[in-house]
């Protein structure tokens, strides 16, 4: 059957960054923007550009350096265009301004306005009337729209507000310009059939409704996000609004691994489809996890460890004589490798090499990677059973987690032993050196 493209907000170095305890730096965003933008995401929420001079800086570095990438996206089954590059501001003039002087570099972008409209939140948090809030509304969408012409508008806590009244409000954020209408479940209380009828109704009900882009952005305080999401995509939203790993406010938001790889497993049970590499959802979830410092639960769906291990004697018994007894999604579709190639002390560049591309590690630098090396030499020296996936996934992180160094030629293939003890000797005697911090405003959506 035809099916509607899925877009792919994804919000991990926005919403996902106000985890408790999460800080990253520019150069750690950029990072994560360069793998999202392989993947295949439509939508990057760099940042809240309002937030701090250090994350008006990271957003403005990503629009720059990720806006025009097209490594990745290019060819058959994925998006054939640069990432959008996206900036959450609240419904104030100044807010605007600096979310759109931050994304305004980059080819494709976006900004992403929000006001709360339960009415929860006008009365105890804003102090304003349902009159003054869609006023605020119709004059900063309009505002936004005179700088920018992709305008997204969120509705906070539109989960908890009064239907007829969120109609209104969007109807007159559609008409000041906005394109993409966003419904929060802001405190993740609704459950899928709440949360799927409500999509379905402002679709049916909003003035103007059927020319704009429905998206949904569930949080999973009652562990329903995916879900959710899923319901609101079959009630007709196109846009889901997702972070890696699910990382995120309090109990976390959408997993981004979890709703493609739904839709990715039931192709027909869902009228749309994506254009992200499936193959690297274990690299990229692994690099968030790296850097965000936010560690995944084992069982966790997709990318967690044990989510391809089978410990039981009749699971293993099946899984030996046809995988499909247990398994319903191939490991290698997510980027989980089952090749046969051992890495030991005997193993050289070639194949080393070939094992980071398998693991989704192919964009390090000549200086990382020979970082990696001497490092997995010294660690093959040392282990007699052989070196795992899961030691070098721990070892890229190091490596990546070192200073950024100064670019430099790559020296000549025939020093290979030189190349070997200079970079042990540096990665010896480097001394880890703190990333700059910012402490972000909390606004949730």
């Amino acid at each position: 059957m035809d099916t509607d493209k899925l877009i792919i907000f994804d919000t991990t170095l926005r919403d996902g960054e106000q985890s408790p305890g999460v800080t990253l730096s520019a150069d750690e965003k950029v990072e994560i923007a360069r793998q999202l933008a392989r993947l295949g995401v439509d939508v990057i929420e760099a940042g809240f550009p309002i937030a701090s001079p250090g994350d008006f800086n990271a957003v403005k570095r990503i629009a720059q350096e990720v806006g025009p990438q097209m490594e990745g996206r290019e060819g058959e089954g994925r998006t054939n265009s640069p990432v959008v590059i996206c900036g959450l501001a609240r419904c104030t003039q100044n807010d605007i301004q600096t979310a759109f002087d931050a994304v305004k570099f980059a080819p494709r972008h976006r900004i992403h306005v929000f006001l709360a409209t339960s009415d929860i939140h006008l009365e105890h948090k804003l102090k304003i009337t349902r009159a003054e809030c869609t006023e605020r509304i119709a004059k900063m969408v309009g505002f936004a729209k005179s700088l920018c012409a992709d305008i997204e508008f969120s509705p906070e806590d539109a989960g908890r507000s009064d239907r007829e009244f969120l109609t209104e409000a969007l109807a007159v954020a559609i008409r000041a310009g906005a394109t993409t209408l966003n419904i929060p479940d802001t405190v993740g209380y609704n459950t899928p059939q709440q949360y799927g009828d409500l999509i379905r109704y402002l679709r049916e009900n909003t003035e103007g409704g059927a020319g704009v882009v429905w998206s949904t952005h569930c949080h999973n305080d009652l562990g329903l996000a995916t879900a959710n999401s899923l319901a609101g995509v079959s009630n007709g939203a196109r846009q889901v609004e997702v972070a890696v790993n699910g990382i995120g406010e309090r109990a976390g938001n959408t997993s981004l691994e979890e709703v493609v790889m739904n839709v990715h497993t039931h192709p027909h049970a869902y009228p749309v489809h994506h254009t992200i590499n499936t193959r690297l959802l274990f690299s990229t979830s692994r690099m968030v996890e790296d850097l965000s410092g936010m560690v995944i639960q084992p069982n966790k769906a997709i990318v967690g460890r044990n989510a391809f291990l089978h410990e039981s004697g009749i699971h293993q018994d099946g899984v030996l004589k046809n995988k499909q007894t247990y398994e319903i999604i191939r490991p290698e579709d997510v980027g989980v490798t089952t090749n046969n190639i051992a890495l030991g002390k005997h193993s050289g560049r070639h194949a080393f090499r070939t094992k980071l591309d398998d693991l989704g590690y192919a964009s390090l630098t000549d200086s990382q990677f020979q970082t990696a090396f001497a490092k997995f030499k010294t660690l093959a020296d040392s282990k007699k059973s052989g070196v795992t996936d899961g030691d070098i996934h721990a070892l890229v992180a190091d490596v990546r987690s070192a200073p950024f160094p100064a670019s430099a030629s790559e020296p000549p293939a025939d020093h290979a032993e030189a190349q070997d003890a200079a970079a042990a000797a540096a990665a010896a005697s480097a001394e880890p050196v703190a990333s700059p911090r910012y402490e972000l405003k909390h606004m949730q959506v």
